[in-house]
């Protein structure tokens, strides 16, 4: 049997991303901007070809574009 998850198409850390923004939102007030602010992600990575650091690309940007070209091309 697959993981709900895995047959709607996701990967095991987006879904990880979605299960924890719902719990986030149904917090009260304080606690959800608490929480929220932990969620932020400033993530930045290269791509090293040849012994050289290619250019950096910001992560949550670079994986909004995989899963719309992902989305697209089903």
């Amino acid at each position: 049997m697959t993981a709900a998850w895995k047959a709607a198409g996701l990967t095991y850390n987006r879904y990880l991303a979605i299960a924890a923004r719902t719990i986030r939102r149904s917090l009260n007030e304080e606690k959800r901007l608490q929480s929220e602010r932990r969620g932020d992600m400033e993530l930045r990575f290269a791509k090293w070809e040849n012994g050289k650091m290619g250019e950096t690309k910001d992560l949550a940007k670079a994986n909004i574009a995989a899963m719309a070209e992902h989305g697209s091309s089903s």
